[in-house]
């Protein structure tokens, strides 16, 4: 149950700061979304973000830092094991999966729809 609860606390601050950005500064949401992403690499860079990530589970790799973080912890991973050409390989098996099943759900949603425009 402490998981639970953990994954909704990390996840609601991390949204609740995004809905504040957006409310109280002049940055858009497209804004917002590349920044949360930047500051996730860098804090996975840093190895500030795998703490959360064990403290948050999924409230913490979902959210759009979560994105981030699986780009950067998979390029250094790929780095260790396979030199340079890690850095070119490693950010895509890693984050494979969750783009791909972005295109294939958004295929899915303009095949079932239809757009207003």
């Amino acid at each position: 149950m402490q998981a639970y609860v953990m994954a909704f606390v990390i996840g609601g601050l991390i949204c609740v700061i995004g809905q504040l950005l957006m409310d109280l500064t002049p940055l858009t949401p497209a804004h917002v979304l590349v920044l949360f992403v930047v500051i996730g690499g860098i804090m996975s860079g840093l190895g500030l973000y795998q703490p959360l990530v064990e403290m948050g589970g999924a409230g913490a790799t979902v959210p759009l830092p979560g994105f981030g973080h699986a780009l950067v912890s998979g390029t250094v991973e790929e780095i260790n094991k396979s030199g340079l050409t890690g850095v070119f390989s490693g950010a895509l098996k890693a984050s494979a999966f969750g783009i791909t099943a972005a295109v294939v759900f958004g295929l899915l949603a303009a095949v079932t729809f239809n757009p207003r425009g």
